[in-house]
Parts: structure tokens; sequence; C-alpha cells
């Protein structure tokens, strides 16, 4: 994996951290071990939405010998999305890839999202519905439906036609994400949405593939209140295109 900083990058990997201190101790390795494998240079920026728990002095630690990694640390929280973006507006990958930080989806699962990619497909996601089988640990039987629930609300209000959106495993061409990135507006878990609504209206060819998944306790989305809020993500993302904030050049990160 090693490079000079300022060499661009076969593959970024981005991922965003809220008070993750124990989590990152084990997945952090990981995700360095298998970048370090890859044939060619790759780079990992983590992104630290203001913790609180030491979190951001742990991921210090773990990438101290890793020469292609580094944190991104602000001192408020502001939202997944607000983290995913600000990480993958600074990669300088070929290919740019945000993860969750507990790794659900293994990160040797990104060989599935790149190879579309190298044969011509702008934005690629990770998919737990189109393989049930290939999920190992389910969640709840309420969170699955609500889920579910989640899904046909955003096929009826935005029509974008994936099973699901919210697997946290995205990849894209830098390309397309430079075109994408700038003009995303969500820092909640709405964000998801915003990006795929965003790739349909300028064009961009996407593919949904199934990934092999594990749920890990711990989530930080609160299921009722923040379910709420990204349903009306929805409506505000359709908002958003009426009043034409997809278009032209992009625009800086709104509030909640």
């Amino acid at each position: 994996m090693p490079q000079d900083s300022t060499t661009e990058s076969y593959l970024s990997v981005v991922i965003p951290v809220y008070n993750e201190r124990d989590r990152v101790s084990s997945t952090l390795p990981s995700v360095l071990e298998y970048l370090r494998g890859c044939a060619e240079p790759c780079e990992l920026i983590v992104v630290d939405d203001g913790s609180t728990d030491g979190t951001a002095d742990r991921v210090r630690e773990l990438l101290r010998n890793a020469p292609n990694a580094r944190l991104i640390s602000d001192a408020a929280n502001h939202g997944k999305g607000y983290a995913v973006r600000k990480g993958m507006l600074e990669a300088r990958g070929q290919y740019l890839l945000f993860s969750d930080a507990d790794l659900s989806a293994p990160i040797a699962e990104a060989d599935r999202l790149l190879e579309p990619l190298k044969n011509g497909y702008d934005v690629v996601i990770g998919s737990r519905a189109l393989k049930r089988e290939w999920i190992q640990v389910h969640q709840s039987w309420v969170r699955e439906n609500a889920g579910k629930l989640f899904n046909l609300a955003l096929r009826s209000i935005t029509r974008l036609p994936f099973e699901d959106t919210q697997c946290g495993f995205k990849a894209f061409r830098r390309e397309a994400a430079r075109r994408i990135f700038p003009l995303q507006s969500i820092r909640g878990f709405g964000f998801d949405p915003e990006l795929l609504y965003i790739a349909k209206k300028l064009g961009c060819r996407t593919l949904e593939v199934p990934v092999y998944w594990a749920h890990s306790e711990g989530t930080k989305v609160r299921m009722w209140r923040d379910g709420v809020r990204m349903v009306m993500d929805l409506v505000r993302i359709r908002w958003n295109d009426a009043c034409g904030k997809y278009s032209g050049a992009g625009r800086p990160l709104s509030g909640e």
C-alpha cells in the first residue's frame, strides 16, 4: 500500500466513525491488511465525526505505521452523510468506496463492487436484499421489516429502482464521485438515497450487487426517530430536485 502522499491511488476506502473506539480496534486492521494485498497503490481515509469516546486517538494509533492512511477529524458531530461526503471529496483514488466501520459487509467484498466499475459502471452499491441467504447474522424482525417499509416509501417517492439503498457499502468511479458528492446536501442517514437519486439525475450507470453481510450490534440508527427523518429526507430529495439543486455547481451541506 505504500506510496507518496501526492500520488494518485488505485482505490480509496473511506470509513466514517462516530464513537467507535472499540470497534475500530478490530476492523481497521482488517481494512489495512486488505489494502496491503492490493497490487496497486491504495489509501484509507477515516473520518471521525466528532467522537467523544477517544475514537480519534485510537485511530491515530492504528494508522501510525500505515503511510497511506490518514484521519480527518472534526470537533463537532454533523452526521454520517456529512462525514462520508467529506472523506469522498478528499479521496484521490481512481475508484472510491465507503464502508461502515463495523465491516458488516467484509472489506473483501469490495472486489464485487470494483469489477463492474472496471467494466464501465459509474456507481455500484452493495445489497443485502438481492441474496438474503447471504446474510450471515440478521437484524431483528422489527428492523428488517422497517427496512422493507422504508424501501417501499423510497420507491414510491423517489422512483429509485433499488432493493436496498441503506447497505453502507458503495463504490464510485472517481469521475462520477466528483460530480455526485458536491451536490449532496443531506447530512444524516438519509444521504444514501440522495446520492443514488443524484447519480440517476446525472445519467450515471448504476448497478446493485449482492454482498455477504452480517449484522453487528451497536448501530447508531435509532429506528423510530431516524426512520421518520429518513422518510422526510425522501420528500426533501424530491423538493431539492424541483428547486434545481441537483444541477450545476455543488453547494455546501445544509442543516439537519
